[in-house]
């Protein structure tokens, strides 16, 4: 007998619960390559142009935000669970390219499998998630979904630049990746129920803000017109769009050019990945209590602040020339896109009607995830004509131009929503 649909984290732990355990192993599939594809480049395939490194960083960025555009709109047709597990079957080439690889082509080929990847998969658990709790916890939703997936990132970097330093960079590394593959297929197959049914439960509930605000956002948008809302016209909408774009340009250029920076110092694989490590494992760990945080006290001013660390950290590590600064710098770093990363998904949330919420998380998602791809060009064209150091101070700038625009454009998102009556 099927029990009665009820949204609210604690009458969804268990499905809450695999979820995050599936979308860490989503950002494993990351982590398992981010502090060893750069020497590979360098140290196998001998590439010196930092643009031309950077390719396989731009051709991710590129893949997943179209694969995040499509993971919305098919889980808003035909459901969310199947979109969940077309995109790890995606995964299982990724790990085996990268360890026959003969040429950096294959290379680009893996990345453009792992966005496609990364877009389906991610994109996905984020909707779920955000399906299952309903409104009233979405901040702490989003800030465990994050926290899993960037924590896993941290981690497969750490133990991915250890074997490297143990084993060589190939195949060591990459078996990380098969065995996540695996796994997820396992439970994304076997365990992991449809949602929703869940989004059309909370669209039945879904009233009017007090304010007026979102009156214009009915429920039947087309697709045009969502594309329009998320990216240019609704204020908050596209606020998040550009931020979630500059965050994840910070990330594309860290990606590929901080291990190459990092090196210039003569720091050991080992403490390269150590360094690599220790931005998403502050910003993992940091989600946990910025997520639920945003619940409390609302949106808008921890993403401005986000932001602005975000550009402060970049300075750090711009000025720094040894482990100990670049360590404080990328553990700042690591702390403002902690205030940032889930609470903007937590805007989109506020903000989309749950009939076509998962095609507004997607086109936000196109938005965010275009910034690997700027970030690795960007930082590449730059670093090629100025040098690393200049690359950074740039990306620092742009940080703080976002948090401006932040500061002026978007409005409060949230608004408290209070816990259900308790009977008898």
């Amino acid at each position: 007998m099927n029990r009665p649909i009820q949204l609210g984290l604690r009458a969804n732990a268990a499905q809450f619960t695999l979820l995050v355990a599936i979308n860490a192993l989503v950002g494993g599939m990351v982590g398992q390559q981010q502090t060893v594809l750069p020497l590979l480049a360098t140290d196998v395939f001998g590439l010196t142009g930092y643009t031309f490194i950077f390719t396989y960083v731009a051709a991710f960025g590129v893949t997943k935000a179209i694969a995040n555009y499509v993971a919305g709109t098919f889980s808003d047709r035909y459901g969310r669970r199947p979109v969940l597990l077309a995109g790890w079957l995606f995964a299982v080439p990724v790990p085996l390219l990268l360890i026959w690889a003969p040429n950096w082509g294959w290379v680009v080929a893996a990345n453009v499998l792992l966005g496609i990847n990364q877009g389906l998969t991610w994109s996905t658990t984020v909707v779920m998630k955000i399906d299952l709790v309903g409104p009233r916890q979405r901040g702490l939703a989003m800030g465990l979904n994050e926290a899993a997936g960037y924590g896993a990132v941290a981690v497969t970097s750490l133990v991915a630049g250890y074997l490297a330093e143990q084993y060589g960079l190939r195949p060591a590394p990459f078996l990380l990746g098969l065995c996540y593959t695996a796994l997820a297929l396992l439970l994304s197959g076997i365990l992991v129920r449809e949602t929703r049914g869940h989004a059309l439960l909370d669209a039945g509930r879904h009233g009017a803000r007090a304010d007026g605000l979102h009156d214009h956002l009915h429920a039947e948008l087309s697709n045009r017109e969502i594309l329009t809302q998320t990216s240019l016209k609704e204020p908050a909408l596209s606020s998040a769009s550009q931020a979630g774009l500059v965050n994840n340009l910070n990330f594309g250029l860290s990606w590929g050019l901080f291990p190459l920076l990092f090196a210039t110092a003569d720091l050991s694989v080992g403490q390269i990945g150590l360094l690599f490590a220790l931005y998403p494992a502050v910003w993992g760990a940091g989600q946990l209590v910025t997520g639920a945080l945003s619940d409390r006290i609302g949106r808008k001013h921890l993403i401005t602040t986000g932001m602005a660390t975000q550009a402060a950290a970049l300075a750090v590590i711009a000025l720094g020339d040894g482990f100990t600064v670049w360590a404080a710098g990328t553990a700042l770093l690591g702390v403002g896109t902690a205030m940032v990363y889930p609470t903007l998904l937590a805007v989109i949330g506020d903000v989309a009607h749950p009939i076509w919420r998962g095609r507004a998380v997607g086109v936000y998602r196109v938005w965010r995830d275009l910034g690997y791809a700027v970030g690795a060009v960007v930082g590449g064209i730059v670093a090629d004509a100025l040098g690393l150091h200049a690359a950074v101070w740039a990306t620092a700038a742009v940080s703080a131009v976002s948090a401006i625009t932040v500061a002026v454009r978007m409005y409060e998102t949230h608004q408290p929503v209070p816990a259900p009556q308790r009977r008898g």
